[in-house]
């Protein structure tokens, strides 16, 4: 079994071999799909790995932005792509449990690295056809604008301040602002009295599915039914463009999430574990 990066030749196969689970394999689908694409400002160009067998795809595994494996990865399969993987002295890991739990002993094993965050989250999702509980269309809910910029790094920011995960742009004062700016075209907002009070990223919108993440309401308009809007809103879109299902992550014990998300339909299908990584 070898293991090497993705190319634009042999894009078509492996989209071939993830669309044979498009729930667990979203992710893996767009970063495939966008390996060709030029990247906005300020985005992480995305890198795709395969295992090969012969000229077989055994096993694929997003390499950045983040390292995710698909569901046909094993044992074997994980270390074929650790050359690949160990190259990356800062990282984040988001894959199954026992995935991300083989890779990161086997990571630790090679050099020293130190987890700057390690939890598990719970993966939810919602079928086009039992969407019936999304609600009507919501006043205020719109398409995120350049002058919304302000905001959404406020909402950044403070998502990583009240979930305890670091900074990933600590010594950049420009970072966030790039990042923001670079998914502004998949920002929706709910704007209250001329105020923008949620803000919710539609980071991957494909026909198998979108998945939903970023999703913030500011502290003075919580518990007045703001996020279910906001998320209604884009389950709305999601369907209305033709989308199979919604998907989202959870942090585990989150049980206001979870409360907001099985009220409107959502099931939970995985369980994934997420370590941010950093050199010793």
């Amino acid at each position: 079994m070898r293991a090497e990066l993705v190319h634009r030749s042999q894009r078509e196969v492996v989209l071939r071999h993830l669309a044979l689970d498009p729930l667990a394999n979203l992710s893996l689908l767009d970063m495939t799909e966008r390996i060709s694409r030029r990247s906005a400002s300020g985005e992480v160009r995305p890198e795709v790995g395969a295992a090969w067998q012969g000229d077989r795809v055994v096993a694929v595994a997003g390499l950045r932005p983040s390292i995710v494996f698909d569901t046909l990865a094993d044992a074997a399969a994980i270390e074929a792509f650790l050359p690949l993987v160990e190259a990356h002295g800062v990282g984040l890991v988001k894959s199954s449990g026992q995935t991300a739990g083989v890779l990161w002993r086997h990571l630790q094993r090679r050099a020293p690295r130190r987890p700057l965050l390690d939890r598990n989250e719970i993966a939810y999702w919602l079928h086009a056809g039992s969407a019936g509980t999304l609600g009507s269309a919501v006043p205020g809910a719109r398409p995120a604008l350049e002058s919304d910029l302000e905001s959404l790094v406020f909402a950044a920011r403070e998502s990583l301040r009240e979930e305890g995960r670091p900074d990933p742009f600590v010594g950049d004062p420009h970072g966030m602002r790039r990042w923001v700016r670079s998914r502004m075209s998949r920002a929706r907002v709910i704007e209250v009295e001329g105020r923008i009070v949620f803000v919710g990223y539609a980071d991957v919108q494909r026909r198998e599915g979108w998945l939903l993440q970023g999703v913030y309401t500011w502290p003075e308009s919580r518990g007045r039914g703001i996020a279910r809007a906001g998320v209604g809103a884009l389950c709305r879109e999601a369907f209305a463009e033709g989308a199979d299902h919604v998907q989202l992550t959870v942090v585990e014990g989150n049980t206001a999430g979870v409360a907001l998300y099985e009220g409107l339909g959502f099931e939970s299908f995985a369980r994934v574990r997420t370590i941010q990584f950093t050199d010793a």
